[in-house]
Protein backbone atom coordinates (compact mmCIF):
# COMPACT_ATOMS: atom_id res chain seq x y z
CA UNK A 1 0.00 0.00 0.00
CA UNK A 2 1.40 3.42 -0.86
CA UNK A 3 0.76 6.47 1.66
CA UNK A 4 -0.98 8.78 0.24
CA UNK A 5 0.64 12.58 0.31
CA UNK A 6 -1.03 16.18 0.29
CA UNK A 7 1.15 18.74 -0.59
CA UNK A 8 0.23 22.44 -0.40
CA UNK A 9 2.40 24.81 -2.47
CA UNK A 10 1.89 28.71 -1.28
CA UNK A 11 3.59 30.03 -4.09
CA UNK A 12 4.87 33.52 -3.34
CA UNK A 13 1.86 33.94 -0.69
CA UNK A 14 2.40 35.10 2.57
CA UNK A 15 4.00 36.81 5.56
CA UNK A 16 5.32 35.46 9.04
CA UNK A 17 1.82 37.01 10.68
CA UNK A 18 -0.27 34.97 8.19
CA UNK A 19 1.82 31.83 8.74
CA UNK A 20 1.75 32.12 12.73
CA UNK A 21 -2.35 32.39 11.86
CA UNK A 22 -2.78 29.70 9.02
CA UNK A 23 -0.27 26.70 11.33
CA UNK A 24 -2.37 27.27 14.37
CA UNK A 25 -5.70 26.82 12.53
CA UNK A 26 -5.01 24.02 10.52
CA UNK A 27 -3.04 22.12 12.89
CA UNK A 28 -6.70 22.33 15.00
CA UNK A 29 -8.29 20.86 11.56
CA UNK A 30 -6.76 18.03 10.42
CA UNK A 31 -7.18 14.64 11.32
CA UNK A 32 -5.09 13.02 8.42
CA UNK A 33 -2.77 9.89 8.17
CA UNK A 34 -1.49 10.99 4.70
CA UNK A 35 1.79 12.24 5.09
CA UNK A 36 1.37 16.08 4.59
CA UNK A 37 3.86 18.85 3.31
CA UNK A 38 3.74 22.36 2.84
CA UNK A 39 6.15 24.35 0.73
CA UNK A 40 5.96 28.48 1.90
CA UNK A 41 8.24 30.68 0.16
CA UNK A 42 12.11 30.14 0.77
CA UNK A 43 12.53 32.91 3.42
CA UNK A 44 10.13 31.80 5.74
CA UNK A 45 11.23 27.89 5.71
CA UNK A 46 12.68 27.59 9.22
CA UNK A 47 9.91 29.91 10.16
CA UNK A 48 7.52 27.36 9.13
CA UNK A 49 9.45 24.56 10.24
CA UNK A 50 9.73 26.08 13.78
CA UNK A 51 6.11 26.48 14.22
CA UNK A 52 5.03 23.21 12.97
CA UNK A 53 7.27 21.69 15.55
CA UNK A 54 5.83 18.36 14.31
CA UNK A 55 8.34 16.48 11.92
CA UNK A 56 5.58 14.86 11.16
CA UNK A 57 4.37 17.38 8.89
CA UNK A 58 7.05 17.81 6.30
CA UNK A 59 8.70 21.55 4.97
CA UNK A 60 9.70 21.44 1.61
CA UNK A 61 11.12 24.42 -1.10
CA UNK A 62 9.40 25.13 -4.05
CA UNK A 63 12.89 25.50 -6.01
CA UNK A 64 16.39 25.23 -5.76
CA UNK A 65 19.67 25.72 -7.92
CA UNK A 66 21.31 23.09 -9.90
CA UNK A 67 24.81 24.34 -8.16
CA UNK A 68 25.82 24.00 -4.76
CA UNK A 69 27.47 27.24 -4.70
CA UNK A 70 28.90 29.83 -7.29
CA UNK A 71 28.03 33.40 -8.68
CA UNK A 72 24.28 33.33 -8.69
CA UNK A 73 22.99 36.55 -7.43
CA UNK A 74 18.83 35.72 -5.94
CA UNK A 75 19.32 31.88 -6.29
CA UNK A 76 19.39 29.00 -3.78
CA UNK A 77 20.34 26.00 -3.17
CA UNK A 78 19.54 22.86 -2.55
CA UNK A 79 22.29 22.73 0.44
CA UNK A 80 20.99 25.74 1.63
CA UNK A 81 17.16 24.91 1.72
CA UNK A 82 18.17 21.99 3.41
CA UNK A 83 20.35 23.67 5.97
CA UNK A 84 17.20 26.09 6.80
CA UNK A 85 15.00 23.13 7.26
CA UNK A 86 13.64 22.15 4.03
CA UNK A 87 13.92 17.91 3.96
CA UNK A 88 12.03 18.37 0.28
CA UNK A 89 11.71 20.36 -2.86
CA UNK A 90 9.50 20.50 -5.72
CA UNK A 91 11.39 19.99 -9.30
CA UNK A 92 10.24 21.57 -12.61
CA UNK A 93 7.08 23.27 -11.35
CA UNK A 94 4.98 24.30 -14.60
CA UNK A 95 5.74 27.97 -13.73
CA UNK A 96 9.16 27.10 -13.39
CA UNK A 97 9.33 25.44 -16.47
CA UNK A 98 6.70 28.42 -18.69
CA UNK A 99 7.82 31.75 -16.67
CA UNK A 100 11.57 31.38 -16.13
CA UNK A 101 12.34 29.12 -19.10
CA UNK A 102 13.66 26.03 -17.48
CA UNK A 103 14.16 23.39 -19.73
CA UNK A 104 13.91 19.31 -19.44
CA UNK A 105 17.87 19.44 -19.31
CA UNK A 106 17.73 21.95 -16.49
CA UNK A 107 14.63 20.46 -14.40
CA UNK A 108 16.76 17.02 -14.42
CA UNK A 109 20.29 18.92 -12.86
CA UNK A 110 18.00 20.03 -10.51
CA UNK A 111 16.62 16.68 -9.35
CA UNK A 112 20.27 15.85 -9.16
CA UNK A 113 21.20 18.35 -6.90
CA UNK A 114 17.95 18.11 -4.86
CA UNK A 115 19.53 14.17 -4.30
CA UNK A 116 23.15 16.02 -3.83
CA UNK A 117 21.91 17.49 -0.67
CA UNK A 118 19.83 14.81 0.70
CA UNK A 119 16.83 16.06 -0.55
CA UNK A 120 13.38 14.14 -1.88
CA UNK A 121 12.87 15.30 -5.09
CA UNK A 122 9.03 16.29 -6.01
CA UNK A 123 9.19 15.84 -9.62
CA UNK A 124 6.19 18.13 -11.65
CA UNK A 125 5.36 16.96 -15.05
CA UNK A 126 2.61 18.27 -17.15
CA UNK A 127 1.38 19.24 -20.72
CA UNK A 128 -0.50 22.40 -21.90
CA UNK A 129 -3.62 22.87 -23.24
CA UNK A 130 -2.52 23.15 -26.86
CA UNK A 131 -0.65 19.68 -26.62
CA UNK A 132 -3.63 18.13 -25.00
CA UNK A 133 -5.84 19.03 -28.09
CA UNK A 134 -2.95 18.44 -30.50
CA UNK A 135 -3.17 14.65 -28.94
CA UNK A 136 0.41 14.98 -27.66
CA UNK A 137 -0.39 14.78 -23.77
CA UNK A 138 1.76 11.61 -23.01
CA UNK A 139 4.32 12.31 -25.30
CA UNK A 140 5.02 15.70 -23.63
CA UNK A 141 4.98 14.17 -19.96
CA UNK A 142 7.03 10.98 -20.77
CA UNK A 143 9.54 13.22 -22.64
CA UNK A 144 10.14 15.31 -19.53
CA UNK A 145 10.11 12.17 -17.44
CA UNK A 146 12.50 10.65 -20.01
CA UNK A 147 14.79 13.10 -19.59
CA UNK A 148 15.14 12.84 -15.89
CA UNK A 149 15.57 9.11 -15.33
CA UNK A 150 18.42 9.78 -18.44
CA UNK A 151 20.32 12.30 -15.63
CA UNK A 152 20.02 10.73 -13.07
CA UNK A 153 18.68 7.12 -13.20
CA UNK A 154 15.93 5.25 -12.00
CA UNK A 155 17.83 4.44 -8.55
CA UNK A 156 17.22 8.18 -7.70
CA UNK A 157 13.61 7.82 -8.00
CA UNK A 158 13.39 5.44 -5.01
CA UNK A 159 11.27 7.59 -2.23
CA UNK A 160 11.16 10.44 -4.58
CA UNK A 161 7.50 12.10 -5.63
CA UNK A 162 6.35 12.73 -8.86
CA UNK A 163 3.24 15.24 -9.63
CA UNK A 164 1.31 15.33 -12.59
CA UNK A 165 -0.12 18.75 -13.62
CA UNK A 166 -1.74 19.52 -16.14
CA UNK A 167 -0.81 23.17 -16.90
CA UNK A 168 -4.29 23.93 -18.30
CA UNK A 169 -6.16 23.09 -14.93
CA UNK A 170 -3.29 25.47 -12.73
CA UNK A 171 -5.09 28.38 -11.56
CA UNK A 172 -7.86 27.81 -13.81
CA UNK A 173 -10.67 26.45 -11.96
CA UNK A 174 -10.61 23.57 -14.63
CA UNK A 175 -9.50 20.19 -12.98
CA UNK A 176 -8.69 17.34 -15.04
CA UNK A 177 -11.85 15.02 -14.38
CA UNK A 178 -10.54 11.80 -11.83
CA UNK A 179 -10.40 9.38 -15.10
CA UNK A 180 -8.01 11.93 -17.13
CA UNK A 181 -5.67 11.79 -13.94
CA UNK A 182 -5.86 8.05 -14.03
CA UNK A 183 -5.19 7.54 -17.09
CA UNK A 184 -2.20 9.89 -17.11
CA UNK A 185 -1.08 8.54 -13.58
CA UNK A 186 -0.66 4.84 -14.91
CA UNK A 187 1.07 5.67 -18.39
CA UNK A 188 3.43 7.35 -15.71
CA UNK A 189 4.00 4.12 -13.47
CA UNK A 190 3.83 2.02 -17.04
CA UNK A 191 7.22 4.24 -17.80
CA UNK A 192 8.68 3.89 -15.02
CA UNK A 193 7.78 0.22 -14.71
CA UNK A 194 9.76 -0.14 -17.98
CA UNK A 195 12.93 0.84 -15.87
CA UNK A 196 12.17 -0.87 -12.51
CA UNK A 197 9.09 -2.47 -11.41
CA UNK A 198 9.64 -1.55 -7.75
CA UNK A 199 10.44 1.91 -8.15
CA UNK A 200 7.47 1.58 -10.21
CA UNK A 201 5.28 -0.45 -8.28
CA UNK A 202 6.13 2.41 -4.74
CA UNK A 203 5.93 5.49 -7.05
CA UNK A 204 3.68 8.06 -4.95
CA UNK A 205 2.21 10.19 -7.76
CA UNK A 206 0.19 13.46 -6.95
CA UNK A 207 -2.38 14.94 -9.17
CA UNK A 208 -1.71 19.06 -9.27
CA UNK A 209 -4.43 21.37 -10.97
CA UNK A 210 -6.87 23.29 -9.23
CA UNK A 211 -7.86 20.21 -6.74
CA UNK A 212 -10.21 21.75 -4.27
CA UNK A 213 -12.11 20.14 -0.72
CA UNK A 214 -15.09 19.10 -2.92
CA UNK A 215 -13.05 17.08 -5.40
CA UNK A 216 -10.37 15.67 -3.59
CA UNK A 217 -12.32 12.91 -2.93
CA UNK A 218 -13.07 11.69 -6.33
CA UNK A 219 -9.50 12.14 -7.36
CA UNK A 220 -7.82 10.39 -4.63
CA UNK A 221 -10.14 7.19 -4.78
CA UNK A 222 -8.56 6.68 -8.35
CA UNK A 223 -6.09 3.58 -7.91
CA UNK A 224 -2.89 5.36 -9.33
CA UNK A 225 -3.19 9.09 -7.91
CA UNK A 226 -1.53 8.74 -4.19
CA UNK A 227 -2.48 12.12 -3.48
CA UNK A 228 -2.42 16.00 -4.57
CA UNK A 229 -0.25 18.95 -5.12
CA UNK A 230 -2.12 21.67 -3.87
CA UNK A 231 -1.89 25.44 -5.09
CA UNK A 232 -4.49 28.18 -4.21
CA UNK A 233 -6.48 25.58 -1.89
CA UNK A 234 -3.80 26.00 0.44
CA UNK A 235 -3.76 28.71 1.70
CA UNK A 236 -7.03 28.44 2.84
CA UNK A 237 -6.22 26.50 6.34
CA UNK A 238 -10.03 24.96 6.45
CA UNK A 239 -10.16 24.11 2.52
CA UNK A 240 -6.63 22.40 2.90
CA UNK A 241 -7.40 20.59 5.87
CA UNK A 242 -10.53 18.88 4.51
CA UNK A 243 -8.08 17.75 1.24
CA UNK A 244 -5.63 16.48 3.52
CA UNK A 245 -8.03 14.60 6.03
CA UNK A 246 -9.95 13.35 2.29
CA UNK A 247 -6.50 11.84 1.69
Amino acid sequence: MRRPVVAGNWKMHGSKAWLEAWVADWQKRIDARAELIVLPPAPYLATVRALLGDRRVRVGAQNVHAEANGAFTGEVAAEMVKDAGADCTLVGHSERRQRCGESDDVVAAKFVAARRAGLTPILCVGESLDERKRGAAADVVLRQLDAVIARAGIAAFDDALIAYEPVWAIGTGVVATPDDAEEMHACIRVRLAEHARDVAAAMRILYGGSVKAGNAAGLFAKPNVDGGLVGGASLDAGEFALICNAA
